[in-house]
């Protein structure tokens, strides 16, 4: 069988696993990380083992395809160096380098979505929209010998995520070894790539006047909610009622906030008084933003907040379709090269999944990402195999204009029936309450419960 007809196989047979590797060679080409790594490298030099391969490596975990670092590494015929040289580059891999992996990936995907969506309406009209929040890396494995006698939780790490969710896009990380800092603290590099017409969304750790004012200079807006202690408005205007939203009554009122050299803010609060608390308790949510009244009303202010959690949403698809969380890397800089390399994998699936909505014209809503990811895993190391490095070289020269049309060329042979999602309906609320422990710890035959020969109660 001739090459082209194998390549024209899987494009028939598993279109999701060829659009998602020239995605990657569009977002993690070596040449590419080569040079990134020359720029942004602090300590770190090449000998043996290139920046890109300890990457490509990783991508390998992040998308389910090896279990482990160790088992990539293993399964490698083209890794040159021991796996010990190999945890060696990991475990030194500046944060600021895994940093600009993720802010250059996203810019060479981010053109490509967008001619994918074209048509998409705009969050929030005349604003890109970004969201911001914090995410702190589950405890590791203790293999770390300095960690071996310690009965609690080692935290490796933590970042700060700033989520498009237009593009359904990562654009920028900010990763920090010591995972009890807190994330307001980290804010100061993120501040420096705010742009003007940007709208910042954040919940209320990000809610202090240094945070605010920093955005407010660069010429963007922001809608972050209030904390109760900071930055604590001087009240300038009356509450005044404004109607309904979606989950309950919204007022508005004037408020300001002033700097420590006297300068001052005039902003806009919106509260919105719940129909049902919050998982916290909180019955009343306060909202500061910045943005005129004669570009959002309260109504839409309180309702783009609420959309807030789609990066709630991201994150968890993260932690259940993709490897962003490797339990065996207990060193910080490890963990966060893992969680980097996670994001840009997202990222690309964020793609694969733009280009069938699109082709397909379907809603986000509907497309599966676990079943996007469950083929792209079930064929990609067996077409890796058939098809040469060479067969992926003619589409490197494509414009993002030519990339976006082949991926959507390809999803045309995609049957959509099976990537939709089947949601469940919706969860009764049942308030568990305190039991003793022997009865918590107690042990029932799910078997002898289904014959009716022993009771749950």
């Amino acid at each position: 069988m001739a090459l082209d007809d194998v390549f024209e196989r899987f494009v028939r047979k598993s279109p999701l696993s060829v659009m998602a590797r020239l995605l990657m060679q569009r977002a993690l080409s070596a040449e590419w990380m080569e040079g990134l790594f020359q720029e942004h490298r602090q300590r770190q030099y090449t000998k043996e083992l290139l920046f890109s391969a300890e990457v490509g490596l990783m991508e390998l975990v992040a998308l389910g395809l090896r279990p482990s670092l160790h088992a990539a590494a293993q399964d490698s015929e083209e890794l040159k160096v021991s796996q010990q040289a190999l945890y060696e580059k990991v475990n030194h891999t500046e944060p600021e380098l895994v940093r600009a992996l993720v802010q250059g990936s996203g810019e060479r995907l981010t053109p490509i979505v967008k001619q994918l969506k074209l048509q998409q309406e705009p969050w929030a009209a005349g604003y890109r929209v970004r969201v911001l929040d914090g995410n702190k890396l589950a405890a590791s494995e203790k293999r770390l010998k300095p960690l071996r006698g310690f009965r609690g939780a080692a935290m490796p790490g933590q970042s700060l995520v700033v989520y498009a969710p237009e593009w359904d896009l990562v654009v920028d990380i900010l990763p920090a070894e010591d995972a009890h800092a807190q994330e307001r603290a980290l804010m100061g590099p993120i501040l420096e790539r705010v742009q003007p017409g940007e709208l910042w969304l954040a919940d209320r750790n990000f809610s202090t006047k240094n945070i605010l004012f920093g955005i407010e200079e660069t010429g963007a807006a922001f809608l972050v909610r209030e904390h109760a202690q900071t930055p604590h408005p001087k009240e300038v205007g009356t509450l005044k009622e404004v109607g309904r939203s979606k989950t309950g009554v919204v007022f508005e009122q004037a408020v300001e906030i002033e700097a420590e050299g006297g300068k001052r803010l005039a902003l806009r609060r919106v509260e919105v008084h719940l129909d049902e608390p919050t998982e916290n308790g909180d019955t009343c949510i306060r909202l500061l933003t910045n943005v005129p009244a004669e570009r959002m009303g309260a109504l839409e202010v309180a309702e783009l907040y609420r959309r807030r959690w789609s990066i709630e949403g991201m994150f968890g698809r993260l932690e259940s379709v993709l490897h962003s969380e490797v339990h065996a890397l207990g060193h910080p800089r490890a963990a966060l090269l893992a969680f980097g390399v996670s994001v840009m994998a997202y990222n690309v699936l964020a793609v694969l999944l733009a280009a069938v909505e699109e082709e397909h014209h379907l809603q986000a809503t509907e497309v599966s990402s676990y079943y996007v990811a469950g083929e792209v895993k079930a064929t990609y190391s067996g077409m890796m195999i058939a098809l040469p490095e060479k067969t992926w070289s003619t589409f490197e020269s494509q414009s993002d204009e030519a990339l976006s049309q082949t991926l959507r060329q390809m999803a045309r042979q995609i049957n959509p029936a099976k990537l939709r999602k089947h949601p469940r309906g919706p969860k009764k609320k049942v308030k568990k309450g305190y039991v003793p422990a022997e009865q918590a710890r107690r042990q029932v035959s799910t078997a002898r419960v289904l014959r009716g020969d022993e009771s749950t109660g």
